[in-house]
């Protein structure tokens, strides 16, 4: 792994008070050096243009031009953990690939969290660089969880713990090694945006599977303990294509 480097750091908010928090945290913060702080998402865009930075921490909701908004105009090299007070963005921000999704008020060990993951994905970019891998065979391998509402507050899921996910009309209920599933609403569709497509597949029209996960196929199916699943002929195929690429099947 490359040497860990410092992340030049950009804090948008149009909340003062947040600003100044989060501008403190970054300085206090070894990893990070704060390269610049801005009240809307509109300066910190026209900064971006003649001064690129690594990391922003970036509020969502915003007059003009909202943290969302911004997020998609960034350079791949920019990275964001969004910080707002608003869990329903959560999973809009998964989805233009966000590095974290931190809930306001923040505290210190929250952010401090955010941020390791920040340094472990510039670590894992450097390292592949060096190598000569090209980064996008490694960006899309980066993300390591996801955070949910259910039951009116946002869990955390680490993606390579889940074994399935079962779809439930406007919700689905993600089952993981750790045992109780987490219900949230949301759609399999969505999901499927989210999660890795090498390592997750949709193979039925009510289930999604962690392809690193499966022990036992028999007859068609996929079997997670009690549980099996069906592979439907539309997605058999592709399902018989990712398991070979992964394993050696005799």
């Amino acid at each position: 792994m490359a040497p860990e480097r410092t992340l030049r750091t950009f804090v948008v908010d149009d909340e003062p008070l947040a600003r100044d928090l989060i501008a403190s945290y970054v300085a206090q913060t070894p990893s990070l050096t704060l390269a610049g702080k801005f009240d809307n998402a509109v300066d910190a865009l026209h900064a971006l243009q003649n001064d690129p930075v690594d990391l922003l921490l970036l509020d969502i909701q915003m007059p003009q031009l909202s943290g969302l908004e911004l997020s998609r105009l960034l350079p791949s090299e920019t990275r964001v953990i969004f910080t707002t007070a608003f869990e329903q963005y959560a999973l809009e921000g998964f989805r233009v690939d966000a590095l974290d999704y931190l809930l306001k008020p923040i505290s210190y060990s929250e952010f401090l969290r955010a941020v390791t993951k920040a340094q472990r994905w510039f670590a894992t970019m450097d390292a592949a660089k060096a190598s000569g891998m090209p980064s996008n065979d490694v960006s899309n391998h980066t993300t390591e969880t996801l955070f949910v509402r259910a039951d009116y507050k946002m869990v955390q899921v680490h993606i390579a713990d889940i074994l399935y996910i079962e779809g439930l009309k406007d919700y689905v209920r993600i089952h993981t090694i750790a045992g109780a599933p987490v219900t949230t609403q949301t759609t399999l569709k969505e999901m499927e945006q989210l999660l890795p497509a090498d390592r997750f597949l949709r193979v039925h029209r009510s289930y999604i599977v962690n392809l690193e996960r499966i022990e036992v196929i028999e007859r068609n199916q996929i079997i997670f303990g009690k549980v099996r699943i069906t592979i439907s002929d539309s997605c058999k195929d592709r399902f018989m294509e990712l398991i070979s690429r992964r394993a050696q099947v005799l």
